[in-house]
C-alpha cells in the first residue's frame, strides 16, 4: 500500500471514530436530558386522594369537587359526621377566643361556618368599644363556595349593618394570597388545608399575612392513635360516607376523594412539625373525638 493510500485510510478511520464519538455524546446528552425531564415531571406530581396526579391536575380536580358539592356541602357535613362537625367548630372558635378588634382571615371558609361562629362569639361578649372594629375576611379559591356563604350571610344577618363586624369575601388561592403582609391578628382554616397541593406554602402564606403576635389555628381531620378505633373509623369512612354522598347529594366520587384525602394528610405530630418549620412558635394540638379531628395552634412571634 502506497504512502498516500495509507494516509488516506488513516484519515478515514479517524473521521469515523470522531463521528461515532459525537453520536455517543449526543445520545448520552439526550438520554440525560430525557431522564432529567422525567425526574422533573415526577417531582411535580402529588396525590389526589389515593391517585398520583400532576400538581396542576390536582388543583383542577379539587376545584371540580367543591364546585360539585357546594350547594349540599353543609348538609353532607351533617350526614357524614352525624352533626358532630358543629360541635368541633364551636370548640374551635372557643379555643381561638377572639376579642373585639380582632382582624380574622378565614381561609377555605367559603360557606361561612367559621366566620359566622366568630361573629356570634363577639356578639356574646357584649357591645364593642367605639375604637374596636372587628373584621373577618372569608377567603376561598372556589367562587361557588363563596356564593353559598354570601347568600347564607344575607339570609341569617351576618352583615356589617346587622352584626357590626366588617365582613369581606375574597376569591384567592391559599398558597398565594392576594393580601398584604402583617395584616391580620388571627388566621383560621377548617377542613381545607388537606385539599391544598403544597401545605408548606399555605403555612408560609399564613405566617406572612399575620401580624407579629398573630395566631394561626387549623381544624382538620387527623389520625386516631388507637389502631382498633382507626380500623373501625376507616370502615365507616370508606363503606358509608361515599354511599351517603350518592344518596343525599347524588355524588359518589367527590366524597370518595374526601375520605381518601383524610388518609393522606399528615398525622398530628408531623403536621405540628410543618407548622413549626413555617416559623410559628408555641405550636400545640388538641385531639377531638379520640383524634378524628385535631386543632393545631401556633403564634407568629
Amino acid at each position: 500500500m502506497s504512502f498516500i493510500t495509507r494516509k488516506t485510510f488513516r484519515l478515514l478511520q479517524l473521521r469515523n471514530l470522531t463521528y461515532s464519538a459525537c453520536k455517543i455524546r449526543q445520545y448520552s446528552t439526550k438520554t440525560k436530558a430525557t431522564f432529567n425531564e422525567e425526574e422533573s415531571d415526577k417531582s411535580k406530581q402529588t396525590h389526589f386522594g389515593f391517585k398520583t396526579v400532576n400538581e396542576e391536575e390536582k388543583w383542577k380536580k379539587v376545584h371540580e369537587v367543591f364546585e360539585t358539592v357546594a350547594e349540599k356541602y353543609d348538609v353532607m357535613n351533617d350526614a357524614m359526621s352525624l352533626g358532630i362537625h358543629r360541635i368541633w367548630k364551636d370548640i374551635f372558635i372557643h379555643r381561638l377566643a377572639p376579642t373585639h378588634g380582632t382582624k380574622l382571615l378565614d381561609v377555605a371558609g367559603g360557606t361561612g361556618d367559621i366566620s359566622f361562629r366568630y361573629i356570634d362569639y363577639l356578639k356574646n361578649l357584649g357591645p364593642a368599644p367605639e375604637n374596636k372594629q372587628s373584621s373577618v375576611t372569608v377567603s376561598d379559591i372556589n367562587q361557588a363556595m363563596l356564593d353559598v356563604g354570601k347568600l347564607r350571610a344575607q339570609r341569617q344577618g351576618y352583615t356589617k349593618e346587622l352584626s357590626g363586624v366588617d365582613v369581606q369575601w375574597l376569591c384567592s388561592d391559599a398558597e398565594k394570597l392576594s393580601l398584604p403582609d402583617d395584616s391580620f391578628t388571627a388566621y383560621t382554616i377548617a377542613f381545607g388545608i388537606r385539599n391544598c397541593t403544597h401545605i408548606d406554602k399555605v403555612l408560609e402564606e399564613a405566617y406572612r399575612v399575620l401580624a407579629p403576635g398573630g395566631r394561626f389555628m387549623c381544624l382538620e381531620f387527623s389520625q386516631l392513635p388507637n389502631s382498633g378505633m382507626q380500623w373501625l373509623y376507616d370502615q365507616y369512612s370508606f363503606q358509608v360516607i361515599p354511599v351517603l354522598g350518592q344518596l343525599i347529594a347524588g355524588q359518589w366520587k367527590p366524597y370518595q376523594y374526601l375520605v381518601e384525602s383524610i388518609r393522606q394528610f399528615p398525622d398530628q405530630e408531623k403536621f405540628k412539625g410543618m407548622i413549626e418549620d413555617a416559623g410559628f412558635r408555641q405550636v400545640t394540638y388538641e385531639n377531638l373525638t379520640f383524634g378524628v379531628v385535631a386543632i393545631h395552634s401556633g403564634f407568629k412571634i
